[in-house]
C-alpha cells in the first residue's frame, strides 16, 4: 500500500498514476509492473466493493487471448465457460445462431468481479502499489509536463500528493477524470435508446446452454448464464421504472412469456438476488486524451449492455494504453501515446454502431410502431437466412479482431 507524505513534505514521484481499480485500470497496472514501469493505483471504493459489484460477464475471445499472452488469464481460462452460439426466440420458435462456426471465436462467461479479483491478486504478487478508499481525488497540471494527483488518505484523513508523468483515467462514468476532457476540452456524443432494462440475478441454474434473446411484442427478454448456480435475466421496461414494481411472481411470469418457445425447456425459477433498472444510453468522449491524461473504459465511453461490449472495450483501451506506455518508457517511442485516442475510438464507434443496430432488432417489435417492428423482423430474417448477412453479424457480435491482439487460441 502506498503511504505518500503530506502535501507539506516532498511528494513521491512515480511515472504513472492510475485512477480506478476496475478491469481497465488493473490491466494497465499489471502490464506496467511486469515491464518494471512504476505506477500507483488509486481507487475510491473499498477492495471488497470492487471485487463484488455486479457487472458484465461476457469476454470476447480476442480479449482472453490478449490477457493470456500477458499472463493475466490463467484462472479465467481455467474457470470460464466458453459459448459458441446464441439463440433467438420469436413467435414461439427457437433459432440457434452458431457464431463460432462462422468466425472461429467464442465468448467466455466470466463475471467482472472474478476478473477484478484475479487482477488485484496478480498486481499484489508483483508488489504493486494500490490504495483503496481514497477520497476527493483531484488532478492538477495535466496540460503541462509535471502533473500532480491529490487525494485524501482514508486512514489518516490527511491530504496527500503524488507527482507523475502520466495519469490514466480509469475511474468510470462517475469518476473525476472524464471531466478534465469534456465538455470544454472536447465533445461528448450521447444517445438515449428510450428503453429501460430490468437487470435480474436469479439464484437458479441456467435454463439454456447459451445466451437467449427473446424478441417479443410485450418487450425484449434475455437469459444469460453466469455460473452453474446463478443466471442473469433482462426484461425490457419503461425508462425510470421502479424495480420494486416487479414482484417475484410478476418477473417470472413475464420471463416465461417472453422467452417461451416450442421445444425449449421451461425456465428454472429461483430467488431474485438482484433487481435494478438500467436506462439504456451511450456516450463517447472525444478525444480520449488531454495533455498528460489518458482515459480508458467508461471514463471515455459508455456502451449500453445490449451487445455485452462494455468490458471488452475497456480491455481494448487498457491493452493499447499499457503497450503505448511500455513503448514510451522502455524505448522512448511516443507514437502509441500520440495515436492512442484515434486507435481506441475506431473500435469504440464500431461497437456503438453495432449496439444501436442490434437494439433496433431487439426492441423494434415492442416499440408500438408497425414500421419499426416490421423492419426489426426483416433484420432477423436476413441474419437467419443469408450466409453473407450471418457472417457480418457474427463478426460484429463476437468483436472479431485481427493483428497483434488476436494472439493464439486460449
Amino acid at each position: 500500500m502506498i503511504n505518500p507524505s503530506p502535501t507539506s513534505a516532498p511528494a513521491p514521484r512515480v511515472p504513472v498514476v492510475i485512477i480506478g481499480a476496475g478491469p481497465a485500470g488493473l490491466t494497465v497496472a499489471n502490464i506496467l509492473r511486469a515491464a518494471s514501469v512504476d505506477c500507483v493505483v488509486l481507487e475510491t471504493e473499498s477492495r471488497e466493493f470492487v471485487e463484488q459489484r455486479p457487472r458484465a460477464g461476457f469476454i470476447e475471445e480476442w480479449a482472453v487471448r490478449a490477457l493470456r499472452h500477458r499472463g493475466l488469464a490463467d484462472r479465467l481460462v481455467e474457470r470460464a465457460q466458453a459459448h459458441s452460439e446464441c439463440e433467438f426466440r420469436i413467435d414461439g420458435e427457437q433459432h440457434r445462431f452458431r457464431y463460432a462456426t462462422l468466425t472461429g471465436d467464442r465468448h467466455f462467461v466470466y463475471p467482472q468481479p472474478l476478473l477484478v479479483t484475479d487482477l488485484v491478486r496478480e498486481y499484489a504478487v508483483k508488489g504493486g502499489e494500490i490504495l483503496f478508499g481514497v477520497r476527493d481525488v483531484a488532478l492538477h497540471g495535466i496540460d503541462g509536463d509535471r502533473p500532480t494527483v491529490l487525494y485524501t488518505d482514508p486512514r489518516t484523513g490527511e491530504r496527500r500528493r503524488i507527482d507523475c508523468d502520466i495519469v490514466a483515467g480509469c475511474d468510470g462514468a462517475r469518476g473525476v477524470t472524464r471531466a478534465h476532457v469534456a465538455p470544454d476540452r472536447g465533445t461528448v456524443a450521447r444517445y438515449d435508446y428510450g428503453v429501460g432494462w430490468l437487470a435480474l440475478l436469479a439464484e437458479a441454474p441456467p435454463s439454456s446452454d447459451c445466451v437467449v434473446f427473446g424478441v417479443h411484442p410485450r418487450g425484449f427478454g434475455a437469459h444469460m448464464a453466469r455460473s452453474p448456480e446463478v443466471t442473469r435475466y433482462y426484461l425490457e421496461v419503461a425508462p425510470g421504472e421502479d424495480p420494486e414494481n416487479w414482484s417475484h411472481d410478476r418477473v417470472w411470469s413475464e420471463l416465461h412469456a417472453r422467452l417461451s418457445a416450442t421445444g425449449a425447456p421451461a425456465l428454472t425459477e429461483g430467488p431474485l438476488i438482484e433487481k435494478r433498472v438500467l436506462d439504456m444510453h451511450s456516450y463517447v468522449v472525444e478525444p480520449m486524451t488531454y495533455g498528460r491524461l489518458f482515459l480508458a473504459g467508461d471514463s471515455a465511453h459508455l456502451v449500453a449492455p445490449i451487445a455485452a461490449k462494455g468490458m471488452n472495450l475497456a480491455l481494448h483501451d487498457a491493452l493499447l494504453l499499457a503497450d503505448a506506455l511500455v513503448a514510451y518508457y522502455l524505448r522512448g517511442d511516443a507514437d502509441g501515446l500520440r495515436g492512442y485516442s484515434a486507435a481506441c475510438l475506431r473500435r469504440v464507434w464500431e461497437y456503438q454502431e453495432f449496439s444501436r443496430w442490434f437494439a433496433e432488432l431487439l426492441h423494434g417489435p415492442s416499440s408500438g410502431d408497425p414500421f419499426r417492428a416490421g423492419s426489426a423482423r426483416a433484420r432477423l430474417r436476413r441474419i437467419l437466412g443469408s450466409p453473407a448477412a450471418a457472417a457480418t453479424f457474427a463478426e460484429s457480435y463476437i468483436g472479431k479482431v485481427t493483428g497483434p491482439m488476436a494472439m493464439t487460441t486460449p
